[in-house]
């Protein structure tokens, strides 16, 4: 065995090396421009220097209640300046954060926090009956070995002052009050370990319950860099915060925000009319959107727009591939859109439809098919390849060969918390494995052809059709039942039910128990989640019975896109 050698035999010392983390991009802004600003939102503006003090008091009031490494704290917020100063606070005590999609049901969020052992739980004043409801469910589960969690409520000034009056009557610590118990020099340390976690965030998966997905400072560092040279975003960047901060921790562009002394211009409420509010007030100059939002935009009413734009904007995009017709109609009201692919567990995107010069020459439909795809690794994410799901050997790159698309590197998850069976299939073989099929065309680009995991995306948010036949299941009408994607103009895709009925229900009146389905499911799961087209009939099946999905797909597509109200 030959042992390499290299030409030197110097040592790390602490003069020359350090764990990567994200978190001194605060320090740096704070140093370089301190009156600069950082994050306004409504009549709240803050400078970067503002920011740092107040980043630093949450991290010592944590510290202060022993809260620190080996803690998980959680956020339950909509786009506000404390989701933002969590993503810096949180890390800076030790702690884990784990921002909580807002969306979800109170059993759902019950789940995660018992799973991630969240020690505090900080709740926008408007979620605060969400939080509630989740700690009791939690409490009645866990009986006598519940620790109920330090719980911090978020005052907003556009929210009904009477939710916040509530909040503190049941206990809970206003987030300014928690704020001012803390040290605006607190003397926070690094990461010893670059391995170390710093963000918790879970993903709906085809399993019964959430996975919970570990990344560290070294990946969050890499890839919120490699998010800002993909996309050729600006030092002073004006970032429009349309994409929830709670998603792949705002794919990672919170902290990349820091690193380019940016301005984050917070919105409650996603329509087309505060976007393009935004983009003529603030002089927003990026944005990322789901392709549901791109559609708002482009189909806006022209009261709710201002064309043509004061200024080129840059809109990234990512989930299901966004029609070639919106991603045209996009370009030509001025925006320009990069389109990317990723997963939780690669720290959202993380590859990009990188834009080719020659590109501009084509046709405009052209160009869309092109953006359309996913196309190649961020600088961030060493590997990238789609393979044969047998043998895991590359398929040929002729645009037509499906497999399996997977990556390796440090973009890529430590791991599922607490559930060592979900990473051996997940890192199987030394790679991720996406659980997405694709092709790879013959300049290398991928593009997703179907998804192995039946996952639907309807308006960026992951659905697990899984879970949605599930609890279809305990439908008292309901024999059978499978879940597919359908288009749907409004959201790309919504969910689709097909189901046998039990006997005594053939003859029933369709329409109306279509309706009882949906509003069964309206009372079982998120909104999002709820079939919007229900068919009736026996389920096709193998010989072994097992459901043939791609039949139902091929049906759901024959129907057509689920059209959007004219109402």
């Amino acid at each position: 065995m030959v042992v390499e050698r290299d030409i030197d035999d110097l040592p790390k010392n602490a003069a020359n090396y350090t764990a990567l983390t994200p978190l001194w991009f605060l320090e740096r802004a704070a140093t370089v421009h301190p009156h600069r600003k950082s994050l306004v939102h409504g009549s709240l503006h803050y400078t970067w220097l503002h920011t740092y003090h107040r980043c630093r008091r949450l991290a010592s009031a944590l510290s202060h209640r022993s809260l620190g490494f080996g803690s998980t704290v959680a956020v339950i917020a909509p786009n506000i300046p404390a989701l933002y100063e969590a993503h810096f606070g949180v890390p800076m005590s030790g702690a884990v954060i784990n921002p909580i999609n807002i969306r979800l049901n109170a059993s759902t969020v019950a789940f995660l926090l018992e799973h991630s052992s969240s020690a505090v739980v900080m709740v926008d004043q408007e979620f605060f009956p969400l939080a509630e409801e989740a700690l009791k469910i939690w409490q009645e589960k866990s009986k006598t070995s519940f620790v109920p969690p330090l719980l911090i409520v978020i005052a907003d000034e556009s929210c009904d002052p009477k939710s916040l009056k509530y909040a503190l009557g049941r206990g809970a610590i206003e987030y300014e009050k928690f704020l001012e118990t803390g040290d605006p020099e607190f003397a926070w340390k690094p990461p010893q370990d670059e391995w170390h976690s710093i963000s918790l965030g879970y993903t709906s998966g085809t399993t019964a319950s959430p996975k919970g997905v570990v990344l560290h400072h070294r990946g969050a560092y890499l890839m919120s860099l490699s998010g800002a040279l993909v996309w050729g975003m600006n030092e002073g960047a004006v970032y429009l915060w349309t994409l929830p901060m709670f998603h792949c921790n705002g794919w990672c562009y919170i902290w990349t925000l820091a690193a380019l002394c940016g301005t984050s211009i917070c919105l409650r409420q996603v329509t087309a009319k505060a976007v393009y509010s935004a983009i003529a007030k603030h002089g927003v100059t990026h944005f990322c959107a789901a392709p549901v939002v791109l559609n708002t935009i482009v189909n806006a009413s022209p009261d709710e727009t201002i064309l043509p734009l004061p200024h080129v904007v840059h809109v990234m995009t990512a989930g299901a591939a966004p029609p070639p017709s919106v991603l045209s109609a996009m370009s030509q009201c001025g925006f320009r859109v990069t389109h990317t692919y990723g997963l939780s567990e690669t720290y959202g995107p993380s590859t990009v439809c990188a834009w080719k010069p020659e590109w501009d020459q084509l046709p405009i439909e052209s160009q869309a098919r092109r953006k359309a795809r996913q196309g190649v690794r961020y600088v961030g994410l060493e590997n990238l390849d789609v393979v044969n799901t047998i043998n895991m050997v590359p398929v040929p790159a002729d645009g037509t060969t499906v497999g399996e698309i997977v990556m390796r590197g440090n973009g890529v998850m430590k791991g599922y918390l607490k559930n060592p069976k979900a990473n051996a299939e997940a890192f199987a073989n030394g790679w991720f494995h996406s659980g997405d099929l694709g092709v790879k065309h013959p300049d290398g680009y991928i593009e997703i052809k179907d998804r192995s995991k039946d996952i639907i995306i309807s308006g960026g948010e992951n659905i697990s059709s899984v879970e949605v036949e599930n609890m279809l299941y305990t439908h008292p009408a309901i024999l059978e039942a499978a879940v597919v994607a359908r288009a749907d103009e409004r959201w790309g895709e919504s969910p689709c039910a097909f189901v046998t009925l039990k006997k005594g229900f053939e003859k029933s009146d369709e329409p109306r128990l279509a309706e009882d389905i949906m509003k069964f499911c309206r009372g079982k799961m998120p909104a999002y989640w709820v079939p919007k087209s229900v068919v009736f009939g026996p389920l096709p099946k193998t010989a072994t019975g097992k459901v043939q999905k791609h039949l139902l797909r091929a049906k759901a597509k024959e129907m057509g896109p689920l059209k959007k109200s004219r109402l």
